[in-house]
């Protein structure tokens, strides 16, 4: 089983090395694909010098591959950008913000890799490890978009806007990936539903940030999740 580590980046200069450094710890063979974004911040810098130790001391548990968007884009069109250099069997998000732990990943993996599930989501709110505790209204609006996602998926979700989701590459890549910013995470899980994919949760832990800690979802981003999350119930 070959991982593939997806890591969209954007303006993330003071957490994304220590993100990659706990991705490449984790005793699995992955390939670690980055997308800078179109990062302003030295990110793009921080990158190439990653990039160049990787190549200077090659590992055979982490093969490295970072690609540079010309803009910004958003965080859909970095996960389009980086699925076209897949070769692993199983694709995990990894956002590059520490809000994630990649030491959740066997716990997320066991349902795919004992042959249950096509899709697992990581679940911030329903048991799991420890979380920090920030923004009721965030996690109220979480919770009203996550209902409607089920009213029309018919899926039983806890937490559709995670950031952990893992695929088989194969599902994935047999999905039409058309948001380019944070309708990622309801168009996704409209097309999993439709295509009757078994998909399981996994409560991990969340280590949130604020918005002067570099945050970036704010309640514009509820509403662009409203729109897709109907725009792909009625289209394909």
């Amino acid at each position: 089983m070959k991982l593939s580590v997806l890591i969209p980046v954007f303006n993330e200069v003071n957490t994304v090395a220590e993100a990659v450094r706990r991705v490449r710890s984790l005793n699995l063979p992955k390939e670690i694909i980055i997308v800078d974004d179109g990062s302003t911040d030295g990110s793009r810098d921080l990158l190439k010098r990653l990039e160049r130790e990787a190549k200077s001391a090659p590992d055979p548990l982490n093969e490295l591959k970072i690609h540079f968007q010309p803009i910004n884009q958003g965080k859909g069109a970095a996960i389009r950008s980086a699925l076209s250099h897949v070769t692993g069997d199983i694709v995990i998000i990894q956002d590059a913000d520490l809000e994630y732990d990649p030491g959740d990943y066997m716990k997320l993996l066991e349902p795919i890799l004992s042959g249950k599930a096509d899709v697992v989501y990581g679940t911030r709110f329903y048991g799991g490890g420890p979380h920090r505790v920030l923004f009721f209204w965030h996690y109220l609006g979480n919770q009203f978009l996550t209902l409607l996602s089920n009213v029309l998926t018919n899926l039983n979700l806890t937490d559709m806007e995670v950031g952990y989701k893992v695929f088989k590459t194969d599902v994935l890549k047999n999905i039409e990936i058309k948001s380019n910013r944070f309708g990622f995470e309801p168009e996704i899980t409209i097309k999993v539903a439709k295509k009757k994919c078994r998909v399981y949760e996994v409560p991990i832990s969340y280590h949130g940030r604020t918005y002067a800690e570099g945050k970036k979802i704010t309640w514009k981003d509820g509403f662009v999740t409203l729109y897709s999350l109907i725009r792909f119930w009625l289209k394909d």
